[in-house]
């Protein structure tokens, strides 16, 4: 991966922002169908008469959106290793939302008992188009050091 970031390039308080991207109702209803088979994940009129109020993405697929933003906007040399994390979700996700991802390293530490490693905690929020936060993702990353030099 070109211009990957090792841990020694995640300073606290460094921060990442994704593109925008469009989250369509046929993909709430699919991923829904697939994953989450709940009623206001699939029947926009039946949805009406639930807590929503109306179609809402699953939150698992608000979480896979998101995932596929920060693999794109958090480049980690090695991928995004998880070691754990918490998500919220402070309001829905509806067809038709433009969602991005906001990042910041909260904490960065290094292995005591494994040299080439350490961990950051990533702090993402998924934000719709009139700048409400979806989703919170507080999570544990397992991230390279870099290489020494010989």
């Amino acid at each position: 991966m070109s211009g990957a970031l090792f841990l020694e390039d995640l300073a606290v308080g460094r921060r990442f922002e994704s593109r925008a991207q469009r989250i369509e109702a046929d993909e709430v209803r699919d991923f829904a169908g697939r994953y989450d088979p709940q009623i206001f994940h699939l029947d926009p009129k039946a949805a009406q008469e639930t807590l929503f109020g109306g179609l809402a993405a699953s939150g698992w697929h608000t979480a896979a959106f998101t995932m596929r933003l920060l693999v794109e906007s958090v480049p980690i040399e090695g991928g995004i290793i998880g070691a754990g994390n918490t998500i919220e979700w402070p309001r829905p996700t509806r067809p038709g939302d433009m969602l991005r991802v906001v990042s910041e390293v909260i904490e960065a530490t290094q292995s005591a008992s494994r040299p080439d490693r350490g961990r950051i905690v990533l702090r993402s929020e998924t934000i719709n188009q009139d700048d409400d936060v979806v989703q919170i993702l507080t999570a544990r990353l397992v991230v390279r050091r870099r290489p020494a030099e010989n």
